[in-house]
C-alpha cells in the first residue's frame, strides 16, 4: 500500500488527461477510489519456483498469455474530456514493465531469503508509474530457503480484487496431464432439493429469530464501522505508535511459511474453513507481537480493518466467466470493509492458539450474518455521486486506514 504525497499523486493522476481516443470502458467507482491524489493501494503476489527460473520466453507469455486476459492490463487510467475516468488502451512497452534484480552472487540460500525481503520492501513502497498500465513483474533468479527461484507480480489494485487476480493467474497455467482441457476445481455448491410445503412453513417461522439477529447485527455493524471511522481510537501499542506521518515511514515485509496440510487437519478437527484458520493465526500472531516479550498481560483495544468478498458464488470462476455478459461473478473488485476487533489474550502463561481460532470462526460468522458490508458499499456509492471519488475516499477511506490499527486483508470467501 502507498500513500504518497498529496501534490505528488494529485499531479501523476491528473496529467493524463487526454482529449482524443477510444476508452475501453469506465473506472469503477471502487479503482478510482484505490488510485488518486490520497491512496494508492498494490497487490503484491509472490510465487516458488522449484526449479531456477529462465526469463528468456518472459515477454513472449506476457504478450501472447497475459495481455489478451483483460483489457486492463494493456491501458492507462485517464479522464476523458468530462473529467470521468476511463480505461483507455495503449502500446505496452513490454520491457517497462520486466524487473530481474541483481544480488551478490555465491551467497547461500538463508542469505538470499534476506536480499528477497529487502527487495520486496523496497518495491512495496515503490508507486507504479502512471504513465504507463498498472502492474510489474520481477524475475528472482537467486536461491532461497523455500524455492530455486521467485516471480514477483505487482497489480495496483483498481485493477482487480484477489479473486480477479488470481483468476487471471490461473488462466496463465495448463494441466499437467492434458494441457487441452481447462482448469476445474472442486465445487462448493450442493445439490438442489425441492421442500415441501409444510417443511417451507416451518422454515420460515424458525428463520424469524435469525432474521432479527441478522437486522440487529447489521444496524451495530454498521454504526460500530462509522463511529470506528471518525471518533473512536485504537489504543496505542506497538502496532499504533499514534505518531503523524506514520503512513511515509519505511516498512519491512516479513514473510512466515505454514503448511496447507496442517491448516486442513485444524481445519477438519474443528469444523471451521480454512480462512478461519488462517484469521486465528493473525489474530493470535498479532496479540504475541503485541505483548513484546513482556509478561504483563496487554490487550490493548485493536481493530483490524477487513475486506469482505461480497461475491455470491461457490467456486472458481475462469477469466472467460468473469468478463462475458451479465455473468454471475463479473471481473472487478467486488468486496466491502468491515472492522473486526482483535480477541484478547487469557493469560501470557498458557495461550491456546485454538482458542483464537474459535474465536475468529465466532466474530466471523457473526460479520456474515451482517449486511453492514453491503451498507458500507451503498454509503460509498452515494457519496461518491454527490461529491466525487477524491473527497469520498479521503474522508472515508482514509479516516478508516487512520483509525485502525491494524490494516489487513482477509478475502473470507475463496
Amino acid at each position: 500500500m502507498n500513500i504518497g504525497s498529496e501534490a505528488q499523486n494529485r499531479n501523476m493522476v491528473n496529467e493524463l488527461n487526454v482529449d482524443e481516443g477510444e476508452y475501453s470502458e469506465p473506472v469503477s467507482p471502487t479503482g478510482q477510489y484505490f488510485n488518486s491524489s490520497e491512496l494508492s493501494i498494490c497487490v503484491l503476489a509472490v510465487l516458488d519456483s522449484d526449479i531456477p527460473i529462465d526469463d528468456s520466453p518472459a515477454l513472449a507469455l506476457l504478450k501472447d498469455v497475459f495481455l489478451p486476459i483483460n483489457p486492463r492490463f494493456s491501458s492507462l487510467m485517464v479522464k476523458d474530456e468530462n473529467g470521468v475516468k476511463q480505461w483507455k488502451k495503449v502500446e505496452v512497452k513490454l520491457e517497462d514493465h520486466v524487473n530481474i534484480p541483481n544480488f551478490p552472487p555465491g551467497l547461500s540460500p538463508e542469505s538470499y531469503d534476506n536480499h528477497l525481503s529487502n527487495y520486496l520492501s523496497k518495491i512495496a513502497m515503490e508507486q507504479l508509474p502512471h504513465n504507463r498500465p498498472l502492474w510489474n513483474i520481477h524475475i528472482i533468479k537467486y536461491p532461497t530457503s523455500n524455492a530455486a527461484g521467485n516471480l514477483i507480480f505487482k497489480l495496483h489494485h483498481s485493477l482487480g480484487d484477489g479473486f480477479s487476480l488470481m483468476g487471471a493467474l490461473l488462466s496463465c497455467l495448463q494441466r499437467a496431464d492434458n494441457p487441452s482441457v481447462p482448469l476445474t476445481f472442486p465445487s462448493l455448491t450442493s445439490a438442489p432439493t425441492t421442500p415441501s410445503l409444510s417443511l417451507k412453513t416451518n422454515c420460515i417461522f424458525k428463520n424469524i429469530p435469525n432474521v432479527l439477529w441478522s437486522a440487529f447485527n447489521t444496524v451495530s455493524d454498521f454504526g460500530w464501522s462509522l463511529l470506528k471511522s471518525s471518533y473512536v481510537e485504537d489504543d496505542i501499542s506497538l502496532i499504533r505508535s499514534g505518531g503523524p506521518g506514520v503512513e511515509f515511514k519505511p516498512i519491512v515485509v516479513s514473510t512466515m511459511t505454514f503448511s496447507l496440510d496442517h491448516i486442513k487437519q485444524i481445519k477438519t478437527k474443528l469444523g471451521v474453513t480454512i480462512n478461519d484458520v488462517i484469521t486465528g493465526i493473525i489474530f493470535f500472531g498479532t496479540r504475541l507481537y503485541m505483548q513484546g516479550g513482556s509478561n504483563k498481560l496487554n490487550n490493548e483495544n485493536s481493530t483490524a480493518l477487513v475486506l469482505l468478498n461480497t461475491r455470491n458464488i461457490g467456486g472458481y470462476k475462469s477469466v472467460k466467466e468473469m468478463v462475458k455478459p451479465n455473468p454471475e461473478s463479473a471481473w472487478g473488485n467486488q468486496f466491502g470493509f468491515l472492522h473486526v476487533s482483535l480477541p484478547g489474550l487469557t493469560t501470557v502463561q498458557s495461550c491456546k492458539p485454538l482458542d483464537f481460532v474459535w474465536k475468529a470462526q465466532k466474530l466471523i460468522q457473526r460479520k456474515r450474518n451482517s449486511r453492514a458490508v453491503f451498507l458500507t458499499g451503498q454509503l460509498l456509492e452515494c457519496l461518491r455521486k454527490f461529491t466525487g471519488p477524491e473527497w469520498n475516499e479521503w474522508h472515508w477511506l482514509i479516516i478508516q486506514l487512520k483509525a485502525c490499527t491494524l490494516w489487513w486483508s482477509a478475502y473470507l470467501r475463496v
